[in-house]
């Protein structure tokens, strides 16, 4: 672990693989932190010194007065690659994340090697779904973080899964519980505002887009429409809702390792 200065305060990181190998980064979801990675940090690593970080807001990382939006949020990516003298890198956002990857496609492609986006939309909901919360989380504080936890079980695994697996998904969910309502209020306001619609023709980076088939915050048509709009760009879809890389799991992990390392997508 470590922490990245930043001009208004502390990035949480971490490191887990070989120094010498390429470097992968990994962008958390709305209402997590990097441990959401845990599952994929086996598979990764033996490839890639894999760089994960609680974005802004969530975890250990600093929670600046809000609202947030992608952009901020992709130059504190920046900036973290910056600080640790790392040129170019993989990135693999999932939800949140996938709106940083897709904002780093656009405005900073010439710092990534490969992007890889899951569970998520070049438009993710719409101000109607997004004000009430917001409005709530500020209001109630941690009792609205613990509601939202107890409400995203459904949301973020299939029943199934969340029936087989309760331990995995407590792990997941007790972290919305623990994520700051002020960061959690100004990334959601990030998510809301961001539409990256008419500029996805831009991105230029060997894309992988992943979708959950049961995924009812991000269907798989979101993920069809950024494919669909990015030269090249690569389509894989998993049983699972929106954290697919934590029900999905071992594949999940080799789809991803197979589309970075597989030097003809480069």
């Amino acid at each position: 672990m470590g922490f990245v200065k930043l001009a208004e305060g502390d990035l949480n990181y971490r490191f887990d693989g070989p120094q010498d190998a390429p470097v992968l980064v990994l962008s958390n979801s709305l209402g997590t932190d990097l441990h959401m990675w845990d599952e994929q940090i086996p598979a990764f690593s033996e490839h890639f010194r894999v760089l994960r970080f609680d974005t802004r807001g969530h975890g250990q990382s600093l929670v600046t007065e809000g609202p947030y939006s992608i952009e901020q949020l992709g130059r504190d990516v920046l900036a973290m690659l910056d600080q640790l003298n790392i040129d170019k890198v993989h990135f693999c956002g999932l939800s949140m994340g996938g709106l940083i990857g897709q904002w780093l496609g656009i405005h900073a492609g010439e710092r990534l090697r490969k992007l890889v986006v899951c569970n998520t939309a070049a438009k993710i909901g719409d101000p109607s779904v997004w004000n009430p919360r917001i409005e709530t989380v500020l209001r109630d504080g941690k009792d609205a973080m613990v509601a939202l936890r107890d409400a995203s079980i459904a949301r973020w695994f299939t029943p199934d899964f969340a029936e087989a697996q309760p331990a995995t998904a407590k792990k997941i969910t007790d972290m919305l519980a623990a994520t700051s309502p002020q960061g959690y209020a100004a990334n959601c306001a990030a998510v809301r505002d961001a539409d990256f619609r008419e500029q996805l023709m831009s991105i230029r980076v060997p894309l992988l887009v992943i979708a959950g088939t049961g995924d009812a915050v991000t269907p798989p048509s979101g993920g069809h429409f950024i494919q669909e709009r990015v030269s090249g760009a690569e389509y894989a879809e998993f049983y699972a809702a929106h954290l697919s890389n934590v029900q999905a799991g071992a594949a999940f992990s080799a789809r991803v390792v197979d589309f970075l390392l597989d030097s003809g997508r480069a």
